[in-house]
């Protein structure tokens, strides 16, 4: 049997005795497993088993012990060295837990934003934001713009709040049309490059999608369609005609955590549900890291941001859990997402997916 197949399959059994003994709450188990491959000369994949224990859960709250599972070449070439990103503490699964967590140990970045609020970058920076016109996305042009942003709001149409506090509004910008995005970045070619690029046009329909009411096909490709391509298509068409800033621009990609594989295990437990939506957003993550990658060599950092729960008509589906789980203003939100897009840097590996509630990172 090859090395590399032995490798696997030790892993396998580790996993398996690993997972059928309870963990303590400080409970780390490592254990990492070498093997050779004509491809990778030596790889080595790192199992990491941990449990955490958390304060202040709500009586739906389920602890559960977590397997997080990174594979790393450690020399995949000569000289070579390319670990995967660690993205460090991670936020809490449990939307109702985090918030009273957050309520019981007055946690200032949670509920007092503006007390830790960086945004002297944005001075002069130029912005452009997808769906400016309302919502989140108008919050983020209001904002950006009182602080000395030039905003370029881009829409289908526009609106009277956007109007007043763009630089520039570029309209009839559809992000399911290659065509619209190409002619936006033909429209900016010949100015200069922008520096942040918020892709935040988004859509998540009032409708039922399960197997109950029978999954919304039709709904869930026009998800898909705006929220995972739309960015893509924005992206490649600016970066294709020069319009980011290159070294030194920044991709954000507005997704959610909707978009985690593994918090369904925890917000969407024995009932699935909203198979658009979450695919939707699973698809843009992946777009987000994708990009991360391909665009690292022209020194454009990329990264997805969850805006955090924000009242807002796209939200409003949810309005009676709205207190409980701390759905915010969007006026607050949108301070939320700057401040973690200035912390948003170039990095060697992976893509950051930041929860900007509370700064701390989501698994995938």
């Amino acid at each position: 049997i090859p090395s590399s197949r032995l490798a696997r399959i030790a892993a396998f059994l580790l996993m398996l005795a690993c997972s059928s003994s309870p963990l303590s709450a400080s409970a780390r188990v490592t254990c990492l497993l070498r093997a050779r491959s004509p491809s990778h000369p030596f790889f080595s994949s790192r199992l990491v088993f941990s449990s955490r224990s958390r304060s202040g859960s709500a009586p739906c709250h389920r602890s559960r012990n977590t397997l997080r599972t990174r594979t790393m070449a450690t020399a995949p070439y000569p000289g070579e060295c390319a670990p995967l990103r660690d993205q460090g503490t991670l936020t809490d699964a449990d939307q109702v837990a985090r918030f009273a967590s957050a309520v019981a140990n007055n946690t200032t970045r949670v509920l007092d934003i503006d007390a830790v609020y960086e945004s002297e970058y944005l001075k002069g920076a130029r912005v452009l934001i997808t769906g400016a016109n309302r919502g989140i996305g108008l919050d983020l042009a209001k904002e950006a713009a009182s602080k000395g942003a030039v905003v370029i709001g881009a829409c289908r149409s526009s609106s009277k709040e956007l109007d007043e506090c763009a630089s520039q509004v570029i309209t009839g910008v559809d992000v399911t049309s290659v065509d619209d995005c190409m002619r936006m970045a033909e429209k900016l070619s010949g100015e200069a490059p922008v520096d942040i690029l918020i892709n935040n046009a988004g859509y998540f329909p009032d409708v039922a999608d399960d197997f109950t009411s029978g999954p919304a096909y039709e709904e869930a490709i026009k998800q898909y369609d705006i929220c995972a391509l739309g960015p893509l298509r924005v992206s490649h068409a600016l970066v294709s005609k020069g319009c980011i800033k290159s070294p030194g621009g920044k991709i954000i990609m507005i997704t959610s955590q909707g978009g985690s594989i593994t918090w369904r295990q925890v917000q969407n437990a024995n009932e699935g549900t909203d198979y658009g939506h979450h695919m939707g957003k699973a698809a843009a993550n992946m777009c987000g890291a994708l990009m991360a990658e391909e665009l690292r060599g022209k020194g454009i950092a990329v990264a997805n941001l969850h805006p955090g729960f924000n009242r807002t008509d796209m939200t409003r589906k949810y309005e009676h859990i709205w207190d409980i789980e701390g759905a915010v203003e969007a006026s607050v939100g949108a301070k939320r997402v700057w401040h973690e897009v200035g912390r948003v840097t170039l990095t060697q590996a992976g893509c950051p997916f930041v929860n900007c509630e509370d700064g701390l990172e989501i698994p995938n």
